[in-house]
């Protein structure tokens, strides 16, 4: 089923099949966490299914709920539009096991379809992180801050996904129901191997955007330092000036230091003494390697 707008559709399939009224609920609110639930003759099973929308950017979170007997399974989905399209094809085309295994086997390819979707998306987080690395070496702005912060509150949403999909697994793995055969549980295996290399990858991501927020606080402490030193220097040149401007401006008539009605004393004795200064003080400074 795609598309849980009409609720009492799902309450007629819930009748037909006899599904405990918590499980119908669960499927009608699609924010559950993945976990599966014994009910003896079948199995609760919620997943979720991480899609990339590469028109809008974004990642699609969708809820899907499985109800898995003995010789059967129906699944529910939140839209249409999912990653099953290989299992799809290998059923019209009778390839692989299949149509030859029972329906727990199509559980496993259904939870390992969505687990290997996953990778697709921490690679494109991946090269999404590395062109936010050179823009923060090369040219960062304020926008790159709000980048990263939303690099990490999508990791977090990914993080959150994969764990509980990886009890999930477990669960499966463990579950003593009748209805997951040991040949089932040996392919689940790998599906729970994948969900902890996914997780790593993921831990492995944040590491790099929480870098990736220092490298972006030392780029613009480094902008600052440099405006600083700057306005520093240029502040350190106008303090003697000013001492000259301050005292020899003053309005006393007799002043012994200088001749103040000498016709050559304000270009020369004034002018020439702020420009010997002035790059006096520079060729200081560049000497010192300030500069």
């Amino acid at each position: 089923m795609d598309g849980l707008s009409d609720v009492s559709v799902v309450e007629k399939v819930g009748a037909q099949f006899d599904l405990h009224p918590l499980v119908l609920e669960d499927i009608v609110v699609p924010s559950q966490r993945p976990k599966m639930e014994d009910y003896e003759d079948y199995l609760f099973i919620v997943a979720r299914m991480l899609r990339y929308d590469r028109a809008a950017n974004d990642v699609i979170n969708e809820q899907v709920t499985m109800i898995l007997r003995k010789n059967f399974l129906i699944t529910f989905q939140e839209t249409i539009g999912d990653v099953f399209d290989q299992i799809r094809d290998r059923l019209r085309t009778n390839k692989g096991r299949a149509r030859k295994m029972g329906a727990d086997y199509l559980v496993y390819s259904l939870i390992d379809a969505i687990v290997d979707h996953y990778f697709t998306i921490l690679d494109n987080y991946g090269e999404r992180i590395e062109t936010l690395e050179e823009e923060l070496l090369y040219d960062p702005e304020h926008h790159t801050l709000a980048k990263i912060h939303e690099f990490k509150r999508e990791l977090t949403l990914l993080r959150k996904c994969v764990w509980p999909m990886r009890e999930l697994a477990n669960a499966m793995i463990r579950s003593e129901s009748k209805l997951i055969t040991e040949s089932t549980k040996v392919y689940l295996r790998d599906v729970y191997d994948h969900t902890i290399q996914i997780i790593d990858t993921i831990e492995s991501l944040r590491d790099i955007v929480a870098s990736l927020m220092e490298i972006y606080l030392s780029n613009i402490n480094t902008r600052l330092n440099a405006v600083m030193k700057v306005l520093t220097i240029i502040a350190t040149i106008f303090m003697p000036l000013s001492f000259f401007t301050g005292v020899y401006g003053m309005n006393f008539k007799r002043m012994p230091e200088i001749e103040l009605d000498s016709y050559w004393m304000y270009p020369v004795g004034f002018w020439a003494i702020i420009v010997v200064v002035g790059v006096g003080m520079l060729f200081i400074f560049k000497r010192q390697k300030w500069l």
